[in-house]
């Protein structure tokens, strides 16, 4: 029977399609169903195929009866890239699967193969692996992983390590697993600014907090002291605009019955935003991303000089937020 699921709620089954662009997941997933295979047999043999180079007859070989009967698992990689002579034996075999075989199937996405696609997934389970992207799914996935391993994130910390590492899913798997394995007790920020305090993108949220509350002296050190230590104009000018966007949207939700979901905010993230918030008129947001947009053309080549660049939106942001003229 066929069933879809998460990459936590992947169940082993004699076929299974892992079906999602996220590698991150795609790879727990796995994970998931070769523990799940062991603790059925401790001895299981796993092969591992490349659907891209797969040759005529290797599936039909591997799934063939075994003289001594013992379980195997064949994990096949790649299959958004498959040769037709895999599209055929997959068919063929999936039409019939053995019964000490579990056959995994790992597919990154686009339409390529189709139709196994659409038998897989009516053969057995489907396990969704999608992308990541917005900021409140990014801090579901903190969470769920500190409370996995009986732990607690402070909010204020979950956003911390987000703005730290979290465009890219991979790092931030990388700092949860860090975070677990080197600390004890509760994480707070100061946990997180310890280990992740100087890279690039907390170095930018830094100035852009800086630059929302007002701050211009401080928002300029910040960036003067971030691109001296070699981090370059365009994250900074990115934190800003990430910032002023939360901002426009929480301004948004006011008087509209829109939730944090909504908009794609975590609600405690919505409740820093109107913090931030207080002092800005909606006019003034739109001074200064105007300003920010401006800065960005600048230092992705508009400008022979991207650190006056930033500086000079720093500025034009916190004139915005003081009301001290605008943006232009």
């Amino acid at each position: 029977m066929s069933t879809t699921g998460t990459w936590d709620t992947a169940t082993l089954g004699p076929v299974v399609l892992i079906r999602g662009a996220e590698g991150v997941l795609a790879d727990r997933a796995l994970a998931s169903l070769l523990e799940q295979a062991r603790a059925v047999d401790p001895e299981v043999e796993v092969t591992r195929l490349d659907a891209a180079g797969y040759e005529q007859g290797r599936l039909t070989y591997l799934v063939s009866p075994s003289l001594f009967g013992e379980r195997r698992a064949v994990v096949v990689e790649g299959a958004e890239a498959m040769s037709d002579a895999f599209l055929d034996d997959c068919l063929a075999y999936i039409a019939d699967p053995a019964d000490d075989v579990w056959l995994v199937v790992r597919h990154a996405g686009g339409t390529r193969g189709k139709r196994l696609l659409d038998a897989l997934a009516r053969a057995g389970a489907v396990v969704v692996c999608d992308p990541i992207k917005r900021d409140s799914d990014k801090v579901d996935f903190v969470r769920a992983d500190f409370k996995r391993a009986s732990r607690r994130i402070e909010g204020e910390a979950v956003q911390a390590l987000i703005d730290a590492v979290g465009s890219d899913l991979r790092e931030l798997d990388a700092a949860i697993r860090q975070l677990l394995a080197d600390t004890t007790g509760v994480v707070g920020t100061a946990t997180v600014d310890r280990y992740y305090g100087g890279r690039v993108e907390a170095s930018g949220f830094r100035v852009a907090d800086a630059a929302l509350a007002g701050d211009a002296a401080t928002a300029v050190i910040l960036a003067r002291h971030a691109m001296a230590t070699g981090t370059p104009a365009v994250p900074l000018v990115a934190a800003l605009a990430a910032k002023l966007r939360t901002l426009a949207k929480v301004g948004a939700m006011r008087g509209r019955g829109l939730s944090a979901g909504d908009v794609g905010l975590a609600p405690w993230q919505v409740q820093r935003a109107e913090r931030d918030l207080r002092g800005w008129r909606p006019e003034a947001i739109a001074e200064a991303i105007t300003a920010v947009a401006r800065a960005d053309a600048e230092v992705k080549g508009l400008s022979r000089d991207p650190d006056h660049a930033i500086e000079r939106a720093i500025l034009r942001v916190v004139a915005a937020r003081n009301g001290e003229g605008t943006a232009s």
